[in-house]
């Protein structure tokens, strides 16, 4: 499409199973697939959000979308160029964030910031100025010295997404963004989430809070087994139902 940020075309993944794993999966197979042959578009200026059960393959295609993993074969378009023709580039300019991603216990926020900002190739202006906007936005201040090991699981979370936008990423991947958020930091989130779409971001949230995809995204995909099972506008999906109902109707009929 003309207006698509990125396209995700046939993407497929497996990974190789031990003899231990095939025994407790009772399977002669020698590789699991993770990703069967997946294609989507993500669009400036919207929230797409990706849902389906635990071991769908919902991590395994952010992190191929997010370039820390390669495609068996399919590929990832970014502004119509393949990633892997400039992947230095295209770093630069997405951010992943997921509970998978620790941030160094020893360091504390401000240090990071600073650090990972330094890492990107921003200014250091810039960095000041970012800092002070995502650090008031997220109530980071009181904490921005304290040693990460040190900091509530809410606070680590909303310390680790300031990070993840230090660079001002035009592209943004959230696995589980309010993951150990209270209602309150949860709500400050979800409106920073608004605000970044109302940029032009791109932005592809995992979840499995089905409220949280119905209230912020405005299209969704349901991955099960490794495929795109269900896929469209928000209005087209839930129709008169709620995404709830859509998806354990899904289940109901075997498809997920």
């Amino acid at each position: 499409m003309d207006d698509a940020t990125i396209e995700i075309r046939h993407l497929h993944k497996t990974f190789p199973l031990t003899r231990k794993q095939r025994k407790e999966k009772h399977t002669e197979a020698t590789r699991l697939t993770a990703v069967n042959d997946i294609s989507l578009t993500l669009r400036s200026g919207e929230i797409y959000g990706l849902l389906g059960p635990n071991g769908a393959g919902k991590t395994t295609t952010l992190r191929m979308l997010s370039s820390l993993i390669d495609p068996d074969s399919g590929e990832v378009l970014f502004h119509g160029q393949n990633i892997k023709d400039n992947i230095g580039e295209y770093r630069k300019r997405v951010s992943f964030l997921t509970s998978e991603l620790k941030l160094d216990d020893f360091f504390t926020p401000d240090y990071t910031f600073h650090y990972m900002g330094e890492l990107f190739g921003v200014s250091k202006d810039e960095i000041l100025s970012r800092k002070k906007a995502l650090f008031d936005k997220f109530g980071i201040n009181d904490f921005a010295n304290v040693q990460i090991k040190n900091l509530s699981t809410g606070m680590k979370q909303k310390a680790s997404l300031a990070i993840a936008l230090c660079h001002d990423p035009e592209v943004i991947i959230f696995d589980e963004p309010t993951n150990g958020l209270d209602i309150i930091a949860s709500r400050d989130v979800e409106n920073f989430l608004i605000d970044l779409r109302k940029e032009g971001k791109t932005i592809i949230v995992s979840t499995h809070i089905f409220s949280l995809v119905e209230k912020l995204c405005d299209r969704v995909g349901i991955i099960a087994n490794g495929s795109l099972v269900l896929e469209g506008e928000m209005r087209e999906v839930t129709k008169e139902k709620s995404l709830e109902n859509v998806f354990f109707d899904l289940l109901e009929e075997g498809r997920i």
